[in-house]
């Protein structure tokens, strides 16, 4: 199966970028498509983690605003997993390191790949790594972020069994917190009890 660009235009070049493409793919059944216009949103990678205490059996998740949630009857603050984009020469892994200090005063270890996803690949091209990680729970809380980019993140330290009360109960809804707590869900028992053999 292949695929050409025809043409490609740059809508928007802030933040993000918005691009205008004209292409064409071959079909499953053969032949090839006509001309198509496709819009794509090119964001940068991402990297997030879900920091856990095997000791007192609680993670660490984070509430903040979000304007794509806005019109959302709950409101637009939304109960998400820590998360950045990556900077240039940065490793995924060492996103999730500098944002769990930056966005709740956590130090990490242990990190475990989770998943990685597409985003939305209809419109865009993020790709988000998941990890998961040991982390020291008491003391943990309050509000975090960086002033200069606009952060005002509140730090959750809640129990297992609650967090999963949460994702039942759709409190939790995007994607980021719902697949981590998914794979949290499947491997929690044998992950506490590894981890809290080696302390």
């Amino acid at each position: 199966m292949k695929w050409s660009v025809v043409s490609n235009k740059l809508l928007y070049g802030g933040f993000f970028k918005l691009y205008r493409f004209e292409l064409k793919h071959d079909l499953f059944d053969g032949g090839e498509s006509p001309v198509l216009t496709r819009e794509l949103l090119d964001r940068h990678h991402a990297a997030a983690v879900l920091p856990y205490d095997p000791v007192r059996d609680e993670l660490v998740l984070i509430e903040q605003f979000r304007i794509g949630a806005a019109e959302d009857a709950s409101g637009p603050w939304v109960m998400e997993i820590i998360a950045g984009l990556l900077e240039p020469g940065e490793t995924a892994e060492q996103l999730v390191h500098r944002e769990a200090m930056e966005e709740a005063g956590c130090i990490i270890a242990d990190v475990i790949p989770v998943h990685h996803y597409y985003s939305s690949p209809g419109s865009s091209n993020e790709k988000i790594q998941i990890y998961f990680a040991r982390t020291e729970t008491e003391g943990l809380g309050g509000i975090h972020g960086i002033d200069e980019e606009g952060e005002d993140i509140r730090v959750h330290v809640v129990s297992s069994d609650t967090a999963f009360d949460w994702l039942d109960q759709g409190r939790i809804d995007s994607a980021l917190p719902i697949i981590a707590l998914q794979w949290f869900r499947l491997n929690r028992d044998k992950i506490r009890k590894q981890w809290l053999e080696e302390i």
